[in-house]
């Protein structure tokens, strides 16, 4: 049984691949940075389990459609897979801020549907991982630790200093790995 202090959930754009102020359209935008996909790896070899959770309105929007983001997210579990990695869920909002959702970040619904889809009896313990403070917001709701990184959005973020208080900081995601697992 997975021990949900072994979880560690990712916010994608911004922490995995590089973020856009205008979305990432297709799969040809969609560019991981240079040491997240090993990072991933390692977690796995380490033990830990990965799943990812993350807002995407540009479905709402128009901007690209679930085929799309499919093909971006195969795409990015191969490229995990290659490096001996594996991601055991991704967990996606395909709402706008407007749709009155309950899976958006901040809220938490996202990651209660990965610890429904692992099995978990609560996340209290699993890391939560993002570049904004909805990300960090959506993991204290349900118990996560939480790690902002200074990809992305993450030097604006910390820049603002608000609800940092319990977080973590760290360069990149290869480097919060990095001390994670020594």
């Amino acid at each position: 049984m997975l021990n949900a202090e072994k979880l560690v959930i990712l916010d994608r754009d911004g922490v995995i691949n590089h973020d856009s102020d205008n979305y990432i359209k297709s799969l040809d935008e969609w560019a991981p940075y240079p040491t997240s996909i090993t990072a991933i790896a390692r977690l796995t070899h380490a033990g830990y389990t990965v799943a990812i959770a993350t807002n995407q309105s540009g479905i709402a929007r128009g901007y690209y459609d679930e085929a799309t983001l499919h093909a971006m997210h195969e795409h990015l579990i191969s490229l995990v897979e290659a490096e001996g990695g594996r991601i055991a869920h991704i967990a996606y909002c395909p709402h706008g801020p407007d749709d009155n959702c309950r899976c958006r970040k901040p809220l938490p619904g996202m990651l209660l549907n990965i610890q429904q889809y692992l099995g978990l009896a609560s996340l209290t313990g699993s890391w939560m991982i993002g570049d904004s403070l909805r990300d960090l917001q959506a993991g204290e709701a349900v118990g996560c630790k939480t790690a902002l990184v200074r990809t992305g959005k993450g030097v604006k973020t910390e820049q603002k200093g608000v609800g940092l208080e319990k977080s973590k900081v760290f360069d990149d995601l290869a480097q919060f790995v990095e001390w994670l697992i020594k």
